[in-house]
């Protein structure tokens, strides 16, 4: 695929609305960790003008346009759909649409909408190294798992760097690196989180300090770090040519000896939804727990994220009950999500530009993140560049949400989740939801 094709779908999806792809500028606070903004409420500008001229999608229209692909037998034995007109927030087809499915990684988005609703945009995480006692420097984690070092993953956004850290510690006279970690606290697992999660390379341990994610090779699928504090102290140890690290905690008020800053708030959603980045989910729930001033702990992030969304939701007549979530990343085959609720979130995408990095962080079909091999194939090839969706998958689950433009060019929201898939069925699950988001691509469904 071209890049101009790429740009042109993008334009395509918006309606010509070229602002709603985001670079935030590098500017930014800088602090450690993050608080609730008291400034008033700023007018949203939606993304997405109204449609007017053609007729727009009907119940009927829809129900006859995905009748077949809904026999598909790669979808499994079950399937829960929500489809959602975005702009008047008609419900358009719903099957199972109430009922709570285990949504694996499209819970990203729940996770992204809390974090833009809830924290500054141009916000940045801090790493910093503080000065201890007796020749020692505390490195304090800040929660920034793309703080990069020798296993750095390439490409947009450049991160902050390890290196630069060291750098500007040059000339201090150092006996040891303390490692401080305790900006999160609780489990380091999630609920019915797999051991094999950290040994396969999906997610390391939870911690407010790694490097890299944690990770301890360049190559894809390569165990985590079981310690990514200890690891992230050994490798700045390594710069500044110290051998002796440990754990500890930095004292109040301790000098600080040198900062280094994450990408933006925005950027870090973009980037968490693109790459479907489980390491970054999951840092970002905890910086929405602390921004509501609960623990940064697993339970901790689901309760500020339901706390800052269930209001909408309940405005949505869907209720809080539509997010049984138990992280942030949608790893845990305990998270329960109702296609109804994060289709009524998702509407929300369009209708108020505060949302804009997370549409232009949903993966675009046939083009880039996980989405880059999909909608490569006849027939959903033709939806290739028409939809933006974050993907999702688990052992018997296989889900696809985002948004799609139809061929009459009216927005729709959509979740689509498999949730009763074969462990060998899981490729004929996505094709089969790729199909169908093809479907709502090229009807006029009226």
């Amino acid at each position: 695929m071209r890049k101009w094709q790429a740009v042109v779908a993008l334009l395509v999806l918006l309606g010509g609305i070229g602002g709603a792809v985001v670079l935030r500028d590098q500017g930014g606070t800088g602090l450690p960790f993050l608080t609730p903004t008291a400034s008033p409420e700023p007018v949203r500008t939606p993304l997405f003008p109204a449609t007017a001229g053609t007729a727009r999608p009907t119940r009927a229209g829809l129900a006859r346009a995905l009748a077949a692909t809904l026999e598909d037998p790669g979808l499994g034995r079950r399937v829960g759909l929500s489809v959602l007109d975005a702009e008047t927030g008609e419900p358009l087809l719903e099957v199972d649409a109430r009922r709570a499915v285990t949504p694996a990684s499209t819970a990203k988005i729940v996770t992204a909408l809390a974090v833009l609703k809830v924290l500054e945009p141009e916000a940045r995480l801090s790493t910093r190294v503080v000065q201890g006692a007796n020749g020692d420097v505390v490195l304090v984690g800040g929660g920034d798992p793309t703080l990069a070092g020798r296993h750095a993953v390439r490409g947009f956004p450049r991160t902050a760097r390890l290196v630069d850290l060291a750098s500007q510690v040059k000339g201090v006279a150092v006996t040891r690196v303390v490692v401080d970690d305790t900006l999160f606290t609780g489990p380091l697992m999630g609920p019915g989180w797999k051991r094999g999660y950290v040994t396969n390379g999906d997610v390391a341990p939870v911690s407010a300090l790694m490097v890299d994610g944690g990770r301890t090779s360049s190559e894809k699928n390569q165990p985590r770090s079981a310690d990514p504090a200890l690891e992230a102290g050994r490798q700045l140890a390594a710069l500044l040519k110290v051998k002796v690290v440990v754990r500890g905690a930095a004292a109040a008020g301790a000098v600080e000896l040198a900062r280094v800053e994450s990408p933006t708030m925005s950027e870090l959603v973009e980037v968490m939804l693109t790459r479907s980045d489980n390491d970054l989910a999951e840092a970002l729930g905890r910086h929405v727990a602390l921004a509501a001033g609960l623990p940064a702990t697993f339970d901790g992030e689901v309760a500020a994220t339901v706390a800052a969304l269930g209001p909408l939701l309940d405005a949505a007549k869907v209720g809080r009950g539509g997010l049984g979530l138990r992280d942030a990343s949608g790893l845990s085959p305990r998270n329960r999500l109702q296609p109804a609720a994060l289709t009524r979130l998702l509407a929300l995408v369009g209708q108020d530009g505060r949302y804009a990095p997370l549409l232009s962080g949903l993966p675009v079909a046939g083009f880039d993140g996980t989405l880059q091999k999909r909608f490569r194939e006849a027939p959903s090839d033709t939806a290739a560049g028409l939809v933006r969706a974050k993907t999702g998958t688990l052992n018997g689950v296989s889900a696809l949400a985002g948004l799609v433009r139809t061929r009459s060019g009216h927005l729709l929201a959509f979740d689509l989740t498999a949730d009763g898939v074969s462990l060998s069925g899981t490729l004929e699950a996505q094709a089969a939801l790729d199909r169908l988001a093809a479907v709502l691509a090229s009807c006029g469904c009226t």
